[in-house]
C-alpha cells in the first residue's frame, strides 16, 4: 500500500491502518500535535496553537501522555510534551469533502492527575464500525494541568488541562474534514473525571460551538471530586473549602520565594520530576469529603474571553447560562467496586471504619460535631444492614460509596440540567455484568455487578479485549448495543431507535431512563430509594 498521507493546516501526516471487529479497514493517525508542547514558559499557562512543520511528520505511533504516576502501580509516565491526539477514519473523504461523517471526540478519565490516550486502551475497532470518525485526546493533568495563581497579570488562573481539551476542540473544527469528519457535528463524551471535564466544557463560554452533543459517563461537575476550588459566596451553591495554594506547592519543593510571580518562575524552571514530587505531598484522598487539591477551578476575576469557568456549576445550571446541547448521563449499577481496587493497591478504599468521611464536604460541618455525627450515623444505618460487624458488609459499603462518590452527583446533574435545559437529556444505568467489564477484570475484583470504568470494555478495545469474541455471545451483542446507541446519539442527537425499546428523554416530571444490562429495559427513577434517602440527608442538613 502507498503511502496514507493527509495534508492539514500545519503539514503533511503520514499514518497506518488498522482492522475493526468486522474485518473492514480503517486509517489511524496516531500522536498529532494539537498544540505547542507546554513547557518552559508555558508550564501552566492555556496551550498554543501547534507550530507548522516542514516535510512529512510520521504518526504511526501514540504520542506522549502527560507526565505522571500510573494510577495503580504509581510508576512514573509520560511527558511534559503531550498535547497529542489520536484520529481513527473508515475512509479517507473524496476530494470534494462530501458525505463527512459524525465525530466523536474522547476525554479520558484517571481522577485528573492519570491516565491518556493510549490508543491500546481506546481503540476504535467497535465504535468505527459505524461510520464515525473518533478522536481521542491527551491533556495535561495534575499540577500542570491545574496548579493556579490567583494574579491575572501571571495567565495562569487554572484549569490549563481543562483549556487543552478546548484547544484540541478548536484543532477538530479546523482540520477534522481533511479526516472526512463534520465539524458540524461533533459529540464530546468521556468517562469518570473524562465525564467530569465533558460536564465542564457544557458549563464553559469558552467551548462555546466546538461540540454539538455530549455524553457523560459516571462523572459530573457536581460529583464531591470534581472542583478543586471551592470557595463560599455563592448563593445556590455554598460550598466551602479552601484548595492548596501555590505557596504550599513552593514550600514542598524548597521554593525560597513567596511572591507569586517569583514562585511561578521558580516552578516553571524546575525540572518536571521536581513538580511531580511537590504533587506527591499534597495528594488528597478518595473520600466523598476530601478537598480535591487539584482539578477545575472557578477562576476569580472577571471573566474574559480566556476563562474557562467562570462561576460555581450548580449556579451555572440553575440560570440556564452554559452551552445548551443534547445529553447522555449515566453511571454504572456499581460504581463502587472501584474503591475494592484501592483498597488491593494503596490499604485504603472501600472498608469505611468512620461513616464522617461520607459526610458531604459542601455541607460545611465541622467534625465531631453533633449535626456531622447524626448524619453520619444515619447513613450508616440505612446502608448497613448489620451495625454490629458493619466491617463485614462489604457488599453494602459499595453501595455507599457509588451514591456518595458518583451516583448522586449524576443524579442531581440530570435534574437540575431539567430545570433549565432547551435540549433533550437521556439518562442510563449501566448494569451489564460480562467477562469485558473492563475495571472489574484488570483488577480481579470480586463484588458482584458493574463497577467503575466497566462500560469501557463495551465501547473500546482495550489490552484486555480477547482477539476472538463469538458474535453470539452476550459480550459482542453488549457492545453492538453499547455502539449502536453512542453512534445513534451522535449522528442525530437521538438514540433511538432501538429495537422493541424506547429510549425517552428524562423530563421534570419523569426522571426516565435505560438500564443498560444483558437486556434493555426502560424506565423511570433509578434506584430510587437510594436517591430519595439523599434527598432526606440533604433536608436534615438545611434544617439543622
Amino acid at each position: 500500500m502507498s503511502d496514507i498521507l493527509i495534508n492539514i493546516e500545519q503539514g503533511t501526516l503520514r499514518g497506518t491502518t488498522g482492522i475493526d471487529i468486522d474485518g473492514n479497514m480503517y486509517y489511524a493517525f496516531l500522536g498529532i500535535p494539537y498544540a505547542k508542547p507546554p513547557i518552559g514558559k508555558l508550564r501552566f499557562k492555556a496551550p498554543q496553537p501547534a507550530e507548522n512543520w516542514s516535510g512529512i511528520k510520521d504518526v504511526t505511533k501514540n504520542g506522549s501522555g502527560c507526565y505522571s504516576r500510573e494510577f495503580v502501580t504509581r510508576t512514573t509516565v509520560g511527558s511534559e510534551d503531550c498535547l497529542f491526539l489520536n484520529i481513527f477514519t473508515p475512509e479517507l473523504p473524496n476530494k470534494e469533502r462530501t458525505n463527512l461523517k459524525p465525530v466523536m471526540v474522547y476525554i479520558h478519565g484517571g481522577a485528573f492527575i492519570a491516565g491518556s490516550n493510549d490508543s491500546r486502551m481506546y481503540g476504535p475497532d467497535f465504535l468505527i464500525t459505524e461510520d464515525v470518525v473518533l478522536v481521542v485526546i491527551n491533556y495535561r493533568i495534575g499540577l500542570l494541568g491545574f496548579l493556579a495563581f490567583d494574579d491575572p497579570k501571571l495567565e495562569a488562573l487554572g484549569n490549563a488541562g481543562c483549556k487543552d481539551m478546548v484547544m484540541a476542540l478548536k484543532w477538530v473544527q479546523s482540520n477534522i474534514r481533511e479526516f472526512g469528519g463534520d465539524p458540524n457535528n461533533v459529540t464530546v463524551f468521556g468517562e469518570s473525571a473524562g465525564g467530569g471535564a465533558v460536564h465542564f466544557l457544557i458549563l464553559s463560554e469558552l467551548s462555546k460551538g466546538f461540540f454539538h452533543k455530549a455524553i457523560i459517563q459516571s462523572g459530573s461537575a457536581l460529583n464531591p471530586w470534581s472542583l478543586a476550588i471551592i470557595q463560599s459566596g455563592s448563593a445556590l451553591n455554598p460550598w466551602s473549602l479552601a484548595k492548596p495554594s501555590p505557596a504550599d506547592l513552593a514550600r514542598a519543593v524548597n521554593c525560597p520565594y513567596t511572591k507569586d510571580e517569583e514562585i511561578l518562575n521558580y516552578l516553571q524552571d524546575l525540572p518536571v520530576d521536581k513538580i511531580l514530587e511537590g504533587q506527591d505531598k499534597l495528594t488528597d484522598k478518595f473520600q466523598a469529603n476530601f478537598v480535591r487539591q487539584f482539578g477545575p477551578v472557578v477562576e476569580k476575576g472577571i471573566p474574559n474571553k480566556s476563562t474557562f469557568l467562570s462561576d460555581y456549576p450548580l449556579d451555572l445550571i440553575l440560570q440556564g447560562k452554559y452551552n445548551h446541547v443534547p445529553i447522555i448521563f449515566g453511571y454504572t449499577a456499581k460504581e463502587g467496586i472501584f474503591f475494592e481496587m484501592l483498597e488491593k493497591k494503596w490499604n485504603q478504599g472501600l472498608v469505611i471504619e468512620d461513616f464522617e468521611t461520607v459526610v458531604p464536604h459542601w455541607f460545611k460541618l465541622e467534625r465531631g460535631s453533633h449535626i456531622s455525627r447524626s448524619i453520619a450515623n444515619k447513613i450508616k444505618q440505612f446502608y448497613i444492614s448489620d451495625n454490629s460487624s458493619y466491617l463485614g458488609n462489604r457488599e453494602e459499603m459499595c453501595l455507599v460509596h457509588s451514591d456518595a462518590y458518583f451516583i448522586r452527583g449524576v443524579y442531581d446533574s440530570v435534574r437540575n440540567h431539567l430545570i433549565s435545559s432547551k435540549e433533550p437529556i437521556y439518562f442510563y444505568r449501566f448494569s451489564i455484568e460480562a467477562n469485558l467489564n473492563f475495571y472489574k477484570k484488570f483488577g480481579h475484583l470480586q463484588l458482584s455487578g458493574a463497577s467503575h470504568a466497566d462500560d469501557l470494555g463495551y465501547l473500546f478495545k482495550t489490552f484486555l479485549t480477547p482477539d476472538e469474541m463469538d458474535p453470539n455471545s452476550i459480550e459482542m451483542k453488549s457492545v453492538r448495543r453499547m455502539v449502536k446507541l453512542w453512534t445513534n446519539f451522535a449522528k442525530t442527537g437521538d438514540p433511538n431507535p432501538i429495537v422493541n425499546v424506547m429510549w425517552k428523554p428524562a423530563t421534570k416530571d419523569e426522571l426516565n431512563f435505560l438500564d443498560i444490562g444483558e437486556e434493555l429495559k426502560s424506565g423511570v427513577n433509578p434506584d430510587e430509594d437510594r436517591m430519595k434517602f439523599w434527598d432526606d440527608v440533604y433536608d436534615m442538613r438545611l434544617n439543622c
